[in-house]
């Protein structure tokens, strides 16, 4: 692996910013991406936009698509954070906004995925916002793979991600009646009252020994002191790592309502991400730490973690999923983000490794692999 075109192409992408939400700069950022993998792959990708979001797909040789490899291209980083935390390479650490997650990982993909026929490199550019408009096409792309190969950043001590808590998100909204706080109180509905009811009732669903997590986040309610608010809501936020749990939420919040008398509640949402289960990973894993030992490199750990990827999309359609196997470093949507250099070549290769494997597995094989595919 070329470790002097890892870092510069990774630099090239990072110094294009590229915020979820500005549609402008994600095109842009995909016109940079689209540069830097048409010089490692040798051909043009597709651009797809969706929702004014660009998107990119490679596809490799003139075989059939066997393994999909997916990342992102879509940042946290508002534009103009280069100014205050440029791109650097001092050290053996390279640093700047969206190096880890994840432009060092496209990087890697590009030179894991050169030359190979029957793969197909997808980078997205809305992940960082749940994917609204891509998550379709993910999921097209990987009933068609016998694998995908997520290249996020790996876990503390480049732990691969065998699972994937799922997330789902909703609005709980409540309505009272509004009426003046000092002379009739008596006379409202006080929607902050029934916001607090709903807000424990939904932080009771969650459950420590199945790890669920119910949070309620930001909320809002009234518009004036001195009157009793008529309407308020809140967010919250829901991490489960099975279906079952998830559907089990589902209903529980679904099923809620009010406590005051006259109070009326509406809840909007739902499941944003199913979860990405041990299961879906286990043979992937299983391969890549014989490769890593035949290739001499370092034992490769791996965890389950709370934070969603598109991972969960895929492995969501039975697709058989490794996740984290992007470069290794740490700071994800913080100010120390930061990829150490010295791993980026042994973790390219075996990812490649890794690709030219499940290349080569035949086809019965890999459906057998996947047969659990929902």
């Amino acid at each position: 692996m070329d470790l002097d075109a890892l870092i510069a192409d990774t630099r090239e992408m990072v110094e294009c910013e590229s915020p979820s939400a500005d549609l402008e700069a994600v095109a842009r950022s995909a016109e940079v991406v689209a540069r830097v993998g048409r010089r490692r792959l040798g051909v043009e990708p597709v651009r797809i936009v969706l929702d004014g979001r660009t998107h990119l797909r490679w596809r490799l040789g003139t075989g059939p698509s066997r393994v999909l490899l997916v990342g992102h291209h879509d940042t946290v980083w508002a534009t103009g954070s280069l100014a205050t935390r440029p791109c650097t390479v001092e050290g053996g650490v390279l640093r700047g906004p969206g190096c880890f997650d994840m432009k060092a990982g496209l990087a890697m993909a590009f030179q894991a995925a050169a030359g190979l026929d029957g793969v197909t490199v997808l980078v997205t550019g809305d992940e960082e916002l749940g994917s609204p408009s891509s998550r379709a096409m993910i999921e097209d792309e990987a009933r068609i793979a016998s694998a995908a190969l997520v290249l996020e950043g790996a876990g503390p001590g480049g732990a691969l991600k065998s699972a994937r808590k799922g997330v789902s998100l909703y609005d709980v909204v409540v309505r009272g009646r509004a009426a003046h706080a000092g002379l009739e109180p008596e006379r409202g509905i006080n929607a902050t009252l029934e916001l607090a009811h709903q807000a424990l009732a939904v932080a009771a669903l969650g459950d420590p020994l199945t790890g669920t997590t119910v949070t309620p986040t930001a909320a809002r309610a009234g518009a004036t002191t001195n009157t009793i608010p008529a309407e308020g809501s809140f967010a919250v936020d829901v991490r489960v790592r099975t279906l079952a749990e998830q559907d089990r939420v589902d209903l529980a919040i679904r099923s809620l309502g009010p406590v005051l008398p006259g109070a009326r509640t509406l809840v909007t949402g739902g499941p944003n991400r199913p979860p990405m289960e041990a299961e879906s990973s286990a043979q992937l894993l299983d391969r890549v730490r014989a490769i890593a030992e035949r290739l001499g490199l370092p034992p490769v750990p791996a965890m389950a973690v709370g934070g969603a990827s598109d991972g969960n999309f895929t492995a969501g359609v039975g697709t058989p999923t490794l996740d984290g196997l992007g470069a290794v470093g740490g700071g994800a949507h913080a100010d120390d983000e930061h990829v150490l250099v010295d791993e980026l070549p042994g973790r390219t290769r075996l990812v490649r490794s890794l690709i030219t494997e499940l290349l080569a597995v035949p086809t019965a094989e890999c459906d057998t692999a996947g047969a659990g595919r929902r």
